[in-house]
């Protein structure tokens, strides 16, 4: 009997979720590229996937804004609205730390939600994931872009078409029967319509979590099969290589769904972790010190020179309105201030998105105080001391602020690579020495910011 799929409310969206199981432990598995919460238990490795799974935790399993059961929305989620999905199903749940289960494109969000909420997560596995799809110099396991790029148009021109979804199944999951591929393919045809999975697959295009793999401080597993594409093995291996004390197996096979082929082999390696993970619960010691965060800093353009023209009472009042202003401005956008000093602000966010649409609001807000204000955004691993943020990415966010012009956002190649599928526009500032930082630092300014 399969179980009843049931709505977490994230925002104005429906979240669809299935629970199965009743282990000592949560087990949250964020979802490949197309999902389907109930179509799942009709695909037979799936289904045997899903049993075994629950037989050993509490298996809370869910569909992505606009695939399956969940409600269809425009475009793609960015990661941070996706990471908000999570914790609304985990909450309506009664999860309050789970360990995660993020398989192939579920698994950058997933890394990203480990480095940003440590207090909800204690274990993460990465199973067939990467950090980036695209090559880079430093990354050339990815996809050139030109072939990606086709891949791109053939999901664009050819999604839901039968003869595709045969093929795609069957390249997913090359060892499974016939019926099984038939099941899969019927799975994928109905998981999205053709719009939201070329959304999806140009926001991939686009993210890259390489610089949030250092933050991850809770017990991970990567695995991957030897004989999957050249991009699963080798994303497979960098996350492995710069994820802190990450264990890795590769094992046999050619298959990427996890499920087929033999999934007994990813099953008794991820079984065997989290119960020795669970059973240590070194996470019980202590709170988080350290986490994942986007820092803010901005201040007035030409403060002194202003403040003289106005004289101190009028100049105090222009600061009690920007003050207000900027701190209805962070309630609006889950900002957290942290400090104030003169005119200048310092705040933090779980999402960077978030946080350039702050900060542009706040930009635009105080011209009609006559002034400016230059803004800077950093995200970065930061250490949590007095209910406040410090470290190295808070100084690089202030040196970022210091670079940025009159009314100018300005944003690390950091913050732009984790908003993916934000429709945020950058212009490219080129790189900048910042002081007391060490090598060169890309900087964007945002163009556009939808509010």
């Amino acid at each position: 009997m399969e179980p009843e799929t049931r709505y977490a409310r994230s925002g104005d969206v429906s979240i669809a979720y299935q629970v199965v199981g009743d282990g000592p432990f949560d087990l949250v598995h964020v979802p490949p590229f197309a999902s389907h919460v109930e179509l799942a238990w009709q695909v037979p490795g799936m289904a045997y996937l899903n049993r075994q799974l629950a037989s050993f935790s509490r298996l809370i399993r869910f569909d992505k804004r606009g695939q399956g059961m969940s409600d269809r929305v425009s475009g793609a989620a960015t990661l941070e609205t996706r990471m908000d999905d999570v914790r609304a199903v985990m909450d309506a749940v009664g999860s309050e730390r789970a360990a995660l289960l993020g398989t192939s494109e579920g698994g950058p969000m997933s890394v990203l939600f480990a480095a940003t909420y440590p207090d909800r997560i204690w274990a993460l596995v990465l199973a067939g994931s990467y950090a980036r799809v695209l090559w880079a110099p430093d990354y050339p396991s990815g996809d050139r872009e030109e072939e990606y790029r086709d891949y791109l148009d053939s999901v664009e021109r050819n999604w839901g078409n039968a003869d595709r979804a045969a093929r795609a199944a069957q390249r997913l999951a090359p060892s499974a029967d016939e019926e099984g591929q038939r099941a899969l393919a019927t799975l994928l045809r109905q998981s999205a319509s053709p719009g939201s999975a070329a959304a999806y697959a140009r926001m991939n295009m686009e993210i890259d979590v390489r610089h949030v793999l250092s933050a991850i401080r809770v017990p991970t597993l990567v695995l991957n099969r030897s004989g999957d594409s050249s991009e699963i093995v080798g994303g497979s291996r960098y996350l492995a290589e710069h994820i802190p004390g990450a264990r890795h197996v590769e094992l046999p096979g050619s298959d990427h769904a996890i499920f087929a082929g033999d999934p007994d082999s990813y099953l008794e390696q991820i079984e065997r972790f989290l119960r020795e993970t669970w059973e240590e619960r070194a996470w019980e010691e202590s709170e988080p010190d350290r986490v994942l965060a986007t820092v803010l800093f901005t201040d007035i353009v030409g403060s002194t020179a202003r403040a003289a023209e106005l004289g101190d009472s009028r100049w105090r009042e222009l600061i009690q309105a920007h003050h207000g202003l900027i701190r209805r401005q962070l309630v609006r956008f889950r900002g957290t201030e942290l400090d104030t000093a003169g005119d200048g602000f310092f705040a933090s966010f779980d999402g960077p998105a978030r946080a350039i649409r702050c900060a542009c609001a706040i930009s635009e807000g105080v011209r009609d105080l006559g002034i400016e204000v230059r803004a800077g955004l950093h995200t970065g691993e930061c250490e949590r001391i007095d209910h406040k943020v410090g470290g190295i990415a808070v100084n690089i966010g202030a040196r970022v602020a210091s670079e940025a012009g009159p009314g100018e956002v300005l944003v690390s190649s950091t913050v732009k690579d984790l908003v993916a599928g934000s429709g945020i526009e950058f212009r490219d500032r080129g790189a900048a020495e910042l002081k007391g930082v060490p090598g060169e630092w890309r900087l964007f300014a945002v163009e556009s910011a939808a509010l």
